[in-house]
């Protein structure tokens, strides 16, 4: 089987005519990968030599407690095209992948991870749509997922539904950061000043011609995922709803609508009991219990969720730096 994807993969690789004058960058987020690092490079750099005469890869790092770093910096006395972003603390990969863009100089650029589960051999043909065929953003979406457990599969497809039918703008559905995007794509990104990042919702935003690229996710390399699979995806799926819909907030304002009708109709049904004599029959101190902490719960439930836009709404006032670059190599960072 593997023989034949290789060849397969070889065939694709000779089907695609380029010119290599451009220049590619490619973005890669690191936090305790020192497993993965190299296994990633030695992956990636033949299939950049393959389609380009000049290109970058920007590690992106959060500060580590293995030897991520020192591989990198040894790699790159190599080889001065790998390069070196560190930050000054842990930001998260939004920010790190955010960090990236903001440094990379290519005609296009490329946000992959180091795991290996977004395969490198994907470049060849994501170039060739974009150098080719005129495509300025090319997004791999995922048809299969191996490595992943059954809870993290069904809180991605439900997180994607969900954002789909009340987002305002059309995120696709089983993708990641993983895609290239034109110079101008990146350029237009650039000018948001939003400071949550999710990049699959601000690449719908700014638009542009896009195609879907299918493809079978593969699992890990080494090591173990550095953010927990499910709390996760939650953060990333609720980051996604509160960004692109004010979906939430109008089911407040709905539920606020139908409770304050049931309230009305409950008073008048409760006069009547009183005037008819029907006293003996709605009396009940569990029921109302029941119904005054169902209401308290709700109204708890809203103002959370109306306190998370509002904590977005401080975060974007503040003004606050997405990423703080304490050491970089081959960057004027």
């Amino acid at each position: 089987m593997k023989k034949k994807q290789n060849k397969k993969n070889a065939k694709d690789s000779a089907e695609v005519t380029l010119d290599k004058s451009f220049k590619l960058s490619v973005v890669v987020p690191v936090y305790n990968e020192e497993k993965t690092v190299n296994i990633f490079l030695n992956r990636i750099q033949p299939v950049l030599n393959r389609v380009t005469n000049n290109y970058e890869i920007i590690f992106a790092l959060d500060p580590s407690t293995d030897r991520t770093e020192e591989i990198i910096e040894n790699a790159h006395r190599v080889d001065n095209r790998i390069k070196l972003l560190r930050f000054s603390r842990r930001y998260g990969q939004p920010a790190a992948t955010w960090a990236g863009l903001h440094n990379a100089t290519g005609d296009a650029v490329i946000p992959i991870d180091c795991d290996m589960q977004d395969p490198p051999e994907l470049i060849e043909k994501m170039i060739d749509l974009w150098h080719n065929k005129g495509y300025k953003v090319v997004i791999p979406q995922r048809q299969s997922r191996d490595g992943e457990n059954f809870l993290k599969k069904i809180i991605s497809y439900v997180g994607y539904w969900v954002i789909n039918k009340i987002a305002s703008v059309d995120i696709p559905r089983n993708t990641g950061d993983f895609r290239l995007l034109d110079r101008r794509v990146v350029n237009e990104l650039m000018r948001l000043r939003e400071s949550h990042g999710f990049l699959r919702g601000l690449t719908s935003l700014v638009g542009f011609r896009t195609y879907l690229l299918p493809f079978n996710r593969l699992p890990r390399a080494g090591g173990e995922g550095k953010y927990n699979r499910i709390t996760g995806n939650l953060r990333i799926g609720f980051n996604g709803i509160v960004a692109f819909s004010d979906f939430l907030l109008n089911i407040i304002t709905a539920l606020g609508l139908i409770l304050s009708t049931l309230s009305i109709l409950g008073a008048a049904f409760m006069a009547c009991a009183k005037l008819f004599g029907w006293w003996e029959s709605v009396t009940g101190v569990t029921t109302m219990l029941v119904i005054v902490l169902l209401l308290f719960g709700m109204l708890f439930l809203a103002l959370g969720i109306m306190g998370a836009y509002v904590s977005r709404i401080y975060d974007e006032v503040k003004m606050r730096p997405k990423f703080i670059v304490e050491k970089s190599l081959g960057l004027d960072a």
